[in-house]
């Protein structure tokens, strides 16, 4: 094997591998002779092939495996003497003129490879960086009002006398068939839907127009949805919709004591409190996490500058580029719409694949380095949770899993990324920063 280096320029690399056809030949025959005792062909006893009836038959499929087999083999090993980490797979040409004439065995295997290489960079001392960890401090009024919420969605509700109006805090219960433009849309009917007047659960408008009325009532209710919602054929339309009232019913007495908790399968009216605040405690564990990850992320990002291996660089924003069209186009928005265009969007987003790829050669440098590892079992656990996602499909996800090495690794890599993460806050200088529930769970600008 003869390698000769035709690029070192920054971290790209391109190289050309000969491989004389002597080197194949030999390669050839040894296959063949592998193969004499293990073919069966009419005419001939086992093992008694000649190999040129085999060459015959097989050569030129022998010959183009073991092309695959020797310019995987070759090019590693042209990497590994080089003491060098690609990037990614390195891209290989073999001309199809030239690959005719050596599967023919008339000439010499040759082709180049090309390839990014990992950069190298020194790792900072994560003990100079300093971060706030923004935190709440949970009130017993927070949680005392989660507490009245649960009560007042078991609040129990007796049908009012004959007669009497709709008032707020009344459940509601109505047929209604919305439209748009004189046309029913899908979703916007029910022949016994419930709401309570005054709770806010549906369109801007639409309860307060029910307030006054009576059982057997009709009434053409007008709204429009928001800009925001959730459903983008709905979002910013204005709609009918045509009610008619079934029950009103009055809301009864709100208890707030040890049976009300009994009732939903808790011992005591302190037991559901202590659920509550240890949900309320996960999700501002949550909230603080986010934040001082992208702070430490920020503060990792200005502290490294280093060429990036532009393959990378590329397939991380085709990624994210796609996954940006596909986002418009299912909310059917458009670049101007988002006070931007395409070309400034592009770039953008360019900046934003640079940054993840950066972080990712940090993170990956801190991890090795450090010896940092995912356990199966940390996997498996993962891939349950996944599983677990997809109700009446479990069976087919985890065989989906299972087959595919680069889905598993998909589970993989956030573990690795948090352990890795967790290693470098342990170093850094962390103070903890008492902030309101309101700040701790704003959403920066950048992160939306």
């Amino acid at each position: 094997m003869q390698v000769t280096e035709t690029l070192a320029e920054g971290l790209k690399r391109e190289l050309k591998i000969v491989i004389p056809a002597s080197d194949l030949a030999t390669r050839l025959d040894e296959y063949l002779e592998d193969l004499k005792g293990k073919v069966r062909i009419n005419g001939f006893r086992p093992g008694k092939v000649p190999t040129s009836h085999l060459k015959k038959v097989y050569g030129r499929q022998a010959m183009a495996e073991l092309l695959s087999n020797m310019i995987n083999e070759t090019s590693n090993k042209a990497v590994e003497e080089r003491s060098e980490k690609p990037a990614m797979q390195p891209e290989i040409d073999l001309p199809e003129e030239d690959a005719e004439r050596v599967l023919a065995g008339d000439a010499d295997l040759t082709f180049s490879m090309k390839y990014d290489i990992l950069p190298e960079f020194e790792l900072i001392d994560f003990s100079t960086i300093e971060l706030e960890r923004p935190i709440v401090e949970i009130s017993e009024e927070e949680v005392d009002e989660q507490v009245k919420q649960i009560a007042e969605s078991n609040r129990t509700f007796e049908p009012r006398e004959e007669g009497a109006a709709a008032q707020d805090g009344d459940r509601i219960t109505m047929s209604y068939l919305g439209k748009i433009d004189g046309e029913p849309f899908e979703g916007g009917a029910d022949e016994n839907g419930q709401i309570v007047l005054g709770s806010g659960q549906f369109i801007p408008g639409f309860e307060e127009q029910l307030v006054g009325l009576k059982v057997g009532d009709e009434k053409v209710v007008e709204v429009t949805f928001p800009e925001e919602y959730g459903a983008q054929h709905l979002a910013g339309k204005v709609a009918t919709f045509d009610v008619v009232v079934k029950e009103i019913a009055a809301p009864g007495e709100l208890v707030i004591d040890d049976e009300m908790a009994k009732k939903l399968g808790l011992e005591s009216l302190d037991s559901l409190k202590e659920i509550i605040r240890g949900q309320i405690e996960s999700q501002y564990g949550a909230a603080t996490r986010q934040k001082v990850k992208r702070a430490l992320l920020d503060k990792m990002d200005e502290a490294y500058s280093f060429d990036l291996p532009e393959k990378l660089v590329t397939t991380e924003f085709d990624g994210v580029w796609r996954q940006v069209q596909a986002d418009m186009e299912q909310s059917g928005k458009t670049f101007e719409d988002e006070d931007t265009t395409e070309d400034e969007a592009k770039a953008e987003y360019q900046r934003i694949a640079e940054r993840r790829v950066r972080l990712g050669l940090v993170l990956s440098e801190v991890g090795e380095k450090n010896n940092i590892q995912v356990s199966d079992e940390e996997v498996q656990r993962a891939l349950y949770d996944r599983v677990r996602q997809f109700p009446g499909q479990e069976q087919q996800v985890f065989e989906f899993y299972q087959k595919n090495p680069q889905a598993l690794a998909s589970l993989r890599a956030p573990i690795y990324e948090e352990k890795v993460v967790d290693f470098i806050l342990e170093l850094a200088k962390v103070n903890d920063k008492v902030v309101s529930k309101e700040e701790l769970l704003k959403q920066d600008e950048d992160e939306e």
